[in-house]
C-alpha cells in the first residue's frame, strides 16, 4: 500500500469513527451545532472558489452562512423537537437545493464554454448557499425525527458507499473518461462500480432497518431501495461540481484539514449533493412528511 493510500485510509478510519459517534451518541441539538461547525468549514473553502481575496471576505461569507442557519433552525423550529417543527418549509428548503442540483449538472456538460456565464463571486457564493444550506437542513431534519440518528447514518454510509466503489472500480477498471475536462481521473467504470456498491450497501440497510428500526411496507421497501438510482448521479454530479469549481479557481483540493482528503469540501461533495434529494424520499416514503 503506497503511503498516500494508507494515509488516506487511516483518515478516513478516523473520520468514520468519529461520524458514528456523532450521529448515533448525541442530542438533536448537538448534533445540529457540530454538523453546522463542519458548514461552517465548507463554507470557508467555498470562499476560495469564489476567489475571494483575503480572510475578512471569506471571514464574511462564512458567517453569512451561519446566520442562514440560524434562521432556517428558527423558522423550522428544530429546537422546538420532532413535535412542532414545520416539515413543509424544511421541504421547501430541500427542494431548492434538489433544483440547484439539477441546474449544476446542466453547467457541468457546457464547462468550459460556459463559465463565462457563472463565473462571478456573487453567483458562486449563491451556489455554495444553495449546495450548504439544504444540506444542512435534510440531516438536522433525520435526527430530530429520530434521534437514534440511524436514518442520517444510513444516508451518509450510502454515499460512501458510491465513493468507495466509484474509487475502487476506477482505479483498476476505469477506461472510459466520464467528464475529462472537469475530471480526467473520472471514469464510466467508476460511475457503474459506485451504482453497485451503493445497491449492495443500500440493500443490507433496507434489511437491518426492516428487521430492527422500522416496520416498512413492501411499497416503502420497493421506494428505498429505488433510491439508489438518484443517489449514485448526484453524488457523482456533487463530486464533478466541485471539481468544476477547484479547475475554475485553480485549486488542486478545496483545502488541506483532512490528510490525504484535503478539505471538507473534498470530503462531503457528495453528500452535499445527496443529503437533499435522499432526504425528501426519506420523508415521503416513510410517510413523515403527512
Amino acid at each position: 500500500m503506497s503511503d498516500d493510500l494508507r494515509q488516506r485510509v487511516v483518515t478516513a478510519v478516523v473520520l468514520l469513527v468519529a461520524l458514528i459517534a456523532l450521529t448515533l451518541l448525541t442530542t438533536p441539538v448537538a448534533f445540529a451545532a457540530v454538523v453546522g461547525v463542519i458548514i461552517m468549514l465548507a463554507a470557508w473553502e467555498w470562499g476560495a472558489f469564489a476567489q475571494f481575496d483575503g480572510v475578512v471576505p471569506r471571514l464574511f461569507y462564512t458567517l453569512s452562512v451561519f446566520m442562514v442557519l440560524v434562521g432556517v433552525a428558527a423558522l423550522s423550529g428544530f429546537w422546538s423537537g420532532a413535535d412542532s417543527f414545520t416539515l413543509f418549509r424544511v421541504i421547501l428548503i430541500l427542494c431548492f437545493g434538489v433544483l440547484w442540483w439539477c441546474i449544476a449538472a446542466c453547467l457541468l456538460v457546457g464547462y468550459p464554454e460556459n463559465s463565462a456565464c457563472w463565473n462571478h463571486k456573487f453567483t458562486i457564493s449563491l451556489m455554495g448557499l444553495l449546495a450548504l444550506v439544504p444540506t444542512w437542513t435534510g440531516l438536522v431534519a433525520l435526527k430530530v425525527i429520530l434521534p437514534s440518528g440511524y436514518l442520517v447514518l444510513g444516508v451518509v454510509i450510502a454515499v460512501a458507499a458510491v465513493d468507495v466503489g466509484a474509487y475502487f472500480a476506477g482505479r483498476y477498471l476505469g477506461s472510459r473518461p466520464l467528464a475529462p475536462s472537469v475530471s480526467p481521473k473520472k471514469t464510466w467504470e467508476g460511475v457503474w462500480g459506485g451504482f453497485a456498491t451503493c445497491c449492495t450497501v443500500s440493500a443490507l440497510l433496507v434489511w437491518a432497518a426492516q428487521r430492527g428500526l422500522l416496520e416498512l411496507s413492501p411499497a416503502q421497501i420497493l421506494v428505498l431501495l429505488l433510491s439508489c438510482i438518484t443517489t449514485t448521479p448526484f453524488a457523482v454530479v456533487g463530486d464533478l461540481v466541485e471539481s468544476m469549481l477547484k479547475r475554475n479557481s485553480h485549486l488542486k483540493d478545496s483545502g488541506s484539514i483532512l490528510p490525504g482528503h484535503g478539505g471538507v469540501l473534498d470530503r462531503v461533495d457528495g453528500l452535499l449533493a445527496v443529503a437533499p434529494i435522499s432526504v425528501l424520499i426519506l420523508l415521503l416514503a416513510l410517510d413523515w412528511a403527512r
